[in-house]
């Protein structure tokens, strides 16, 4: 009976490092391992963070560096926009990116999780820091996690996260609404932008929780990359491994060593260093960021007791099991391959596009109406978007039978750098121009800069056998309400 209930309960030990073995939350506080690899860390980490708060200021043709505006379906990139209608050129740069990552992953790991992810930045080189600042390092912070009750420190802490949470917040919006229009919300009050102050509530509250609470669970249970990484890694991609041949068998101390022990002397450093509290001794792993302060914390100790560096290091698994190592692989190759050919498609499409694009619509409402005098009226709705550096004014024309009249309320229609516009014009002709209820005309739209495109399009009428009085009132009487 008792082998049964010990099956039921499933295998002793911890299933997460964050969870003790009665299932309650086990807070990891890693000690920092300010060896070589953390001090590059820590520069990346503040490099990438001015990064991150500069981009919504910095400018280039005129327009942000990075806007991904929701609200009006535009998306600007490096000083391109791209409209709903251009998901394609989008779509090319999102599939740039991930085929870059998965190019970076195949060739250095998880170079991406330890060195650049913004959860790995923000929580190791600022929200960590400021709790071992104000808690007394790890030891200090494990004290106050044995108390109950939130202290003073704990407090405060907890306060000056929800600061950097505000400021934070308020950087990720400027990139989906601008600075300007941040500066304006910020001044003014929020009763009168209610919902984008809801958002902000919102966004700040999940990144107080992620930092504050949350933490490695991001990376460990929220995170996919750590699951796909079986797919993007093969044997010859860097990792940060132990080796094993070296290292094995471990035995503790230094004095009175074995001839035959390996140099590992189980002191444990690798581990209570680890941000995500594995042992990295026990191979690749899902939860491994490759952060290095294993690394960092295992070379301190061999120079301590006179054992070359690197028992702990960047390698592969080919590497570790002794097998030689080969830089040209199938996916090394490929990746590289669909990037060049997507860049260029992206760089010729961008090359090749309209400085303007213009897209002729119908009218709202019915699709024709009838005058006093009999002749027929439609409505045409034309927008234009100014992709050009520089403002232009857009004269439309209509190539068209004789007959026909095209009253344009605003013509030439003015629009600015990087703007949409829309006009409407009305076309008014007789209804004997009618072929089967409708007559094939062409607008040309040109600006003062050389820029000059023709578009078909189709004035729509009553059909030709449409003869019946009953009928034609009745629709021209709807077109009329509804217009």
């Amino acid at each position: 009976m008792s082998s049964e209930l010990k099956v039921l309960r499933g295998p002793p030990g911890r299933v997460l490092s964050t969870l003790n073995e009665d299932g309650s939350r086990r807070w990891l506080r890693p000690r920092f391992s300010k060896g070589g690899f953390f001090r590059q860390r820590r520069i990346v980490a503040w490099a990438l963070i001015l990064i991150f708060v500069a981009i919504p200021y910095i400018r280039m043709n005129g327009k942000p560096l990075m806007l991904l505006d929701l609200p009006r379906r535009e998306f600007t990139l490096f000083g391109t926009t791209f409209a709903a209608t251009e998901m394609v050129l989008f779509m090319l740069v999102l599939g740039a990116i991930f085929v870059l990552i998965f190019f970076v992953t195949a060739l250095v790991g998880r170079a991406w999780c330890g060195w650049a992810c913004p959860q790995t930045v923000y929580m190791e080189f600022l929200f960590r820091p400021i709790e071992y600042w104000l808690e007394g390092g790890p030891r200090g912070a494990q004290q106050l996690d044995a108390k109950k009750g939130l202290s003073p420190k704990r407090m405060l802490k907890y306060a000056i996260f929800l600061v950097l949470a505000v400021f934070l917040t308020h950087v990720f919006l400027a990139y989906f609404v601008g600075v300007e229009t941040l500066g304006r919300w910020v001044t003014r009050s929020p009763v009168e932008h209610p919902t984008t102050f809801f958002i902000m509530l919102g966004t700040t509250a999940l990144i107080f929780l992620d930092f504050a609470w949350f933490r490695e669970q991001t990376c460990l249970v929220a995170c996919p990359y750590g699951r796909i990484q079986s797919v993007l890694l093969d044997r010859q991609s860097v990792i940060v491994g132990y080796d094993t041949s070296r290292g094995e068998p471990r035995m503790k101390g230094i004095r009175g060593r074995a001839e035959r022990a390996g140099d590992c002397i189980d002191c444990g450093n690798c581990v209570t260093t680890c941000p995500t509290g594995i042992d990295i001794r026990d191979g690749l792993q899902m939860e491994c960021i490759h952060c290095t302060q294993c690394a960092d914390a295992c070379d301190a100790v061999m120079d301590k007791i006179g054992k070359p560096r690197g028992l702990i290091r960047y390698t592969s698994r080919d590497e570790i099991s002794g097998l030689p190592r080969k830089i040209l692989r199938a996916r090394v190759v490929l990746y590289p391959l669909v990037l060049v050919a997507m860049l260029g498609t992206l760089i010729y499409l961008l090359g090749t596009r309209a400085e303007a694009e213009i897209t002729v619509l119908r009218g709202l409402g019915a699709p024709y109406t009838q005058t006093g005098t009999g002749a027929l009226l439609n409505q045409v709705r034309i927008r234009v978007r100014n992709r050009g550096a520089e403002a232009a004014r857009y004269r439309i024309s209509l190539e068209a039978p004789e007959g026909m009249t095209m009253i344009a309320p605003i013509n030439p229609l003015p629009v600015r750098a990087g703007e949409l516009a829309t006009t409407s014009v009305f076309v008014e002709f007789p209804r004997r121009l009618l072929h089967d209820g409708e007559i094939p005309v062409t607008f040309r739209i040109e600006d003062e800069h050389g820029f000059a495109r023709e578009l078909p399009y189709r004035l729509l009428g009553p059909d030709d056998d449409d003869d019946d009085d009953e009928t034609s009132e009745r629709r021209e009487g709807g077109a009329g309400e509804e217009h």
